[in-house]
């Protein structure tokens, strides 16, 4: 049961509000009084339901990025991408400073924000500057639990937009009430931008604040009134990744990846004990919080929509089946193109071959170690059990709940197809809306919902595991490879019927073993990008082609021969990563209209 209503409700809301109201009051009275047809600021505020319609709309403010057409990761190694995203220009080095705020996601040369721009970023942290100050300026209208529940509420919603917001610009201009035009001296109005480390520092105490004071659920399940708000555990979960983020080498190495006199995009020392510090509150969920969240035993069950609020999933945006705007069409962009003989979808979620050689065979072991059993003529059999799971390859049998019958998809190169074009066969040239790597995605597909449909699914932000991967990481850069560290990369691995890592690992080979784990657990979720920022990867594997499986037979004319699978280089422009492509630009007009905003280095 969702109640937590955004703006495609507020109307209906609205009204019925302003129905009640009049319907309890005799003519005389309705006559004697205010005329309540108009939701007025002291209305508004008068008790703890009319509040909540204000605040629920916060909610709204949220990116819904399960309606994207152009998600996050396609400006990482993981998925080929068709010509005429915004992420195509990007990953050719193309980077500029947009004249204004843009998100397009179609031919755009601004950057990455991930639904975020310099524009909907304030009106965001306006929206709850403004609730915070009406929820104490209408104290005595509301009662004690609800205000300090929806303080914190609002506090936490302005720290998450300034999580999200930060990890793609750095430094911002911390604003902690709204600004009025009509009694805000200049001074006020031009506000400059913080540091990198002054930013983090806001988002972090206030998120542990909230924590602290414990006025939040832990956790809400799915069918309570509330699921669907701000917890306890999402405040947790947002201050320890952004801690790990932080603490990570591209801002805490003591020198800018460029230069940075004014320390927008960097701390300006290294300090070791920001990994102890990530550790210590990845820890502090694992201890306090464990017995509320957990690791689901059956992962590709995660993301069916009647599995929402399910024991792993700490923050996700609300979704509602068949409600135009509130619903999800993720699985309309991508998946198998061609289902049944039927074009379905998109086709745009295409696994690169680097990320598929990430899977592990099912004895635990990489591909690479020779005694992995690994063939690469039948590079599909006994993988690990997560490959079969969320990627679809050439031969793959595919079902799901809302296909009459199963399929069997194939992605190689068959000549003696009389209409190719109207199959899964590899489209090298990218002239089509099949895919051009060898390889569908199935992960994170609602299992429910055909393509086209309205799905219900909700969008999940963060769940446990990664909250034990980002502990194993964490704790492992500050004392090395203890129990603990093993203990939760293990818990993960387990779930998916790989065995435990080998004891004895040195801090550097652990290292390793975290990062390839957070990349097959996390992947297609959203967190590649930010990894391969923090971890200062991007300028390695983004300056360098990615790779297809391309399969063909050797006797092509009738399929007599056998089939080859040769991994071969993704037909593309030059890939090409500049340093300043780190951090996105900030909009020329923002520094146009206040000259205390500096842009980002390098632009």
């Amino acid at each position: 049961m969702k109640k937590i209503i955004y703006k495609g409700k507020w109307n209906s809301i609205l009204y019925l509000f302003l129905v009640l109201l009049v319907a309890s009051c005799d003519s005389e009275e309705f006559l004697e009084n205010t005329n309540k047809a108009k939701l007025t600021d002291a209305t508004q505020w008068a008790s703890d339901s009319n509040a909540d319609i204000f605040i629920n709309d916060l909610y709204s403010e949220i990116p819904q990025f399960n309606r994207f057409s152009e998600q996050i990761d396609y400006y990482t190694d993981d998925y080929n991408i068709s010509h005429y995203y915004t992420a195509y220009q990007w990953r050719k080095g193309i980077c500029q400073v947009p004249g204004s705020s843009s998100t397009g996601a179609w031919f755009g040369s601004h950057g990455p924000t991930n639904g975020y721009s310099w524009e909907s970023f304030f009106t965001k942290v306006r929206k709850c500057n403004t609730a915070l100050l009406k929820l104490d300026e209408n104290k005595e209208n509301l009662s004690e639990d609800f205000y300090n529940k929806r303080y914190d509420e609002v506090r936490f919603l302005r720290a998450y937009f300034y999580s999200e917001y930060f990890m793609h610009v750095g430094g911002l201009p911390i604003l902690l009430e709204p600004l009025d035009r009509n009694t805000a001296t200049e001074d006020e109005l031009l506000a400059p931008r913080a540091t990198f480390e002054e930013t983090f520092n806001f988002i972090t105490s206030e998120l542990e604040s909230i924590v602290s004071n414990e006025n939040l659920s832990i956790k809400y399940n799915s069918g309570e009134g509330d699921a669907g708000r701000a917890t306890l555990g999402a405040a947790l979960v947002v201050q320890g990744w952004i801690e790990l983020f932080a603490a990570s080498p591209l801002f805490n190495s003591g020198s800018a990846y460029i230069s940075d006199p004014s320390n927008y995009v960097h701390f300006a020392n290294a300090d070791p004990s920001r990994w102890a510090k990530a550790a210590a509150t990845n820890k502090k969920f694992i201890d306090d919080y464990g017995g509320v969240y957990a690791l689901i035993d059956d992962l590709p069950n995660l993301w069916r929509a009647s599995n929402e609020y399910n024991s792993e999933v700490i923050w996700d945006r609300q979704a509602i089946e068949d409600v135009g705007g509130l619903s999800s069409n993720y699985e309309r962009r991508g998946g198998v193109t061609y289902v049944l003989g039927q074009y379905r979808t998109w086709g745009n979620y295409n696994p690169t071959q680097e990320l598929v050689d990430n899977f592990k065979m099912a004895n635990g072991k990489a591909i690479t170690d020779p005694t992995s059993g690994y063939n690469p003529q039948a590079p599909y059999v006994d993988r690990e059990k997560r490959f079969y799971d969320f990627i679809v390859f050439d031969g793959a049998t595919y079902k799901l709940d809302w296909m009459p019958e199963e399929d069997i998809i194939y992605t190689r190169i068959d000549e003696t197809y009389a209409d190719p074009s109207k199959t899964n066969q590899i489209d090298l040239a990218g002239a089509t809306d099949v895919g051009d790597s060898g390889y569908y995605q199935k992960k994170r597909l609602n299992p429910d919902a055909a393509p086209g449909s309205a799905s219900g699914q909700n969008d999940v932000f963060y769940r446990y595991s990664e909250v034990l991967l980002n502990y194993a990481e964490a704790q492992n850069e500050a004392v090395g490879p203890d129990a603990s560290v093993y203990d939760a990369i293990n818990q993960v691995r387990n779930r998916s019927d790989l065995p435990n890592l080998e004891t004895g690992l040195s801090k550097e080979a652990m290292r390793d073993a975290i990062h390839s784990e957070r990349r097959v657990e996390l992947c297609f979720e959203n967190k590649r990008f930010y990894d391969n920022k923090r971890l200062k990867t991007a300028e390695v594997v983004m300056a360098v082609p990615t790779h297809n499986m391309v399969i063909r037979n050797s006797v092509p004319s009738d399929n007599s021969g056998v089939w080859v699978y040769s991994v071969e280089e993704e037909e593309f422009d030059t890939a090409a990563f500049n340093l300043r492509q780190y951090m996105s630009p900030i909009p020329q007009n923002v520094i146009d209209q206040n000259s205390k905003i500096a842009q980002n280095p390098g632009y």
